[in-house]
């Protein structure tokens, strides 16, 4: 099939390399570079890094809504085009361009978890399975009509990192055997539940700060569904630290929410609303990422300090 691809980020890239080995990828469309780090340095999106190494033409249109811009993709001629985490609401008139219609892979089992930051959420939720879901593009919020979907266990080691990496990777071959499908007919249509959607907002500034106030399971979750970005902090005196990974302490702890009521060899404990968290891997403001006993070797905690 003539393929014009979609997307940004490093969880599409798995989709593009399948796509080029099984079919004709005509252009790679993606968002514009990007100023990163103290420099400023121009960033290539790691779609745009991948399409350059196998010479494919790349656009990074600020809107591709825009006439012109659409003039450029109805040229190409499409049989389809093949959308993941782009970053950019497609119009109706792109929508109606290709043959077989605009194909997404989203990161989550459909019609749970639509929007932006479907990974993440389903671990913040603490839901037992994740996924990914292949679905016809529609006007709506990642509510077109599903075609084929692969569930993922999460375990209990999972963070958004891994997860991430996981499905980038099933949902590469999931894409290849739906637009397989689309080719020899046998794709079916399912529609979503409206009764059954949920959101996956973007992850706010917010959200960043844990809340000791929360039950223990709660945090934990938050912890990994941020990990690696943008990882959850608390404050320790006056500085900001990042926990990277926890876990639910075993036993009963006394004391007020965010006080440090434990300190072991491995790790040290805070007080939850209900329970507490072991904290296994940290970062001091300005320093590396290490676990925890590494981090007590250099810093004073002891049992009664309050994180706040």
């Amino acid at each position: 099939m003539k393929v014009i691809f979609m997307g940004t980020p490093k969880f599409a890239v798995p989709t593009l390399d399948r796509l080029v080995k099984e079919h004709e990828v005509l252009a790679v469309v993606t968002q514009p570079d990007k100023p990163k780090g103290r420099g400023k340095k121009m960033v290539f999106p790691p779609v745009k890094e991948k399409a350059l190494e196998y010479g494919i033409e790349v656009y990074q249109p600020p809107k591709v809504k825009t006439p012109e811009f659409v003039k450029v993709l109805k040229s190409y001629n499409p049989d389809v085009i093949v959308v993941v985490a782009f970053g950019q609401i497609l119009s109706e008139e792109i929508l109606n361009i290709p043959k077989y219609g605009c194909i997404n892979l989203h990161g989550s089992i459909l019609p749970k978890y639509r929007g932006a930051a479907p990974i993440q959420w389903s671990i913040i939720n603490g839901e037992k399975y994740g996924g990914v879901t292949t679905m016809y593009m529609a006007k709506g919020l990642d509510s077109g009509d599903m075609i084929l979907k692969a569930e993922e266990k999460i375990t209990d080691s999972d963070t958004y990192g891994t997860l991430y990496d996981r499905l980038s990777g099933i949902g590469a071959e999931l894409l290849i055997a739906t637009l397989e499908q689309l080719e020899n007919g046998s794709a079916v249509r399912v529609q979503q539940d409206e009764a059954e959607a949920t959101l996956a907002p973007m992850i706010t500034r917010e959200m960043e700060h844990i809340d000791w106030n929360r039950p223990a399971k709660d945090i934990v979750n938050l912890i990994k569904g941020l990990n690696p970005q943008p990882t959850a902090h608390t404050v320790y005196g006056e500085e900001k630290l990042k926990i990277w990974f926890a876990e639910t302490a075993d036993g009963s702890y006394e004391g007020q929410p965010g006080e440090i009521v434990d300190v072991r060899k491995k790790d040290f404990v805070v007080k939850a609303a209900d329970g507490a968290v072991a904290v296994k891997e940290v970062q001091a403001q300005g320093g590396k990422r290490m676990t925890a006993d590494a981090y007590m070797r250099g810093h004073s905690i002891e049992k009664g300090m309050l994180l706040k």
